[in-house]
């Protein structure tokens, strides 16, 4: 079973993304912001991260350059899901160490996919 770890500062996205990847096998522990998310990614070592990039405190792009830093954890792939869709913002992404990107509104299966692909 895949452990995975969803970070969104929307309920509604959370709950949603929970939901997706618990009905295909996945054991889905979250987070609501970036810096827990750093926290929780460094205890729970879980398979693959989807991160939200807008969030308050910490955004995604900080939690995924200081995962992608950090011995322990700079393996696990991160996969963006986000309402930011430019080019731009996509090799940024990549640029902070994201091996995946999902733009909202997203399908179950272009998260799947992503899954299926890195985890």
């Amino acid at each position: 079973m895949k452990k995975v770890l969803v970070v969104d500062d929307s309920p509604a996205d959370l709950t949603n993304l929970r939901t997706i990847l618990t009905d295909v096998g996945c054991f889905v522990s979250t987070a609501s912001t970036g810096s827990e998310a750093v926290k929780k990614a460094k205890a729970d070592k879980p398979n693959i991260i989807f991160l939200d990039i807008v969030m308050p405190d910490m955004d995604g792009y900080e939690a995924c350059r200081l995962l992608s830093e950090e011995p322990s954890t700079k393996d696990i792939p991160i996969v963006f899901v986000t309402s930011k869709g430019q080019k731009a913002d996509r090799v940024w992404g990549q640029m902070q160490g994201a091996k995946g990107y999902v733009v909202k509104p997203y399908s179950a299966d272009q998260l799947i996919d992503q899954l299926k692909a890195l985890a």
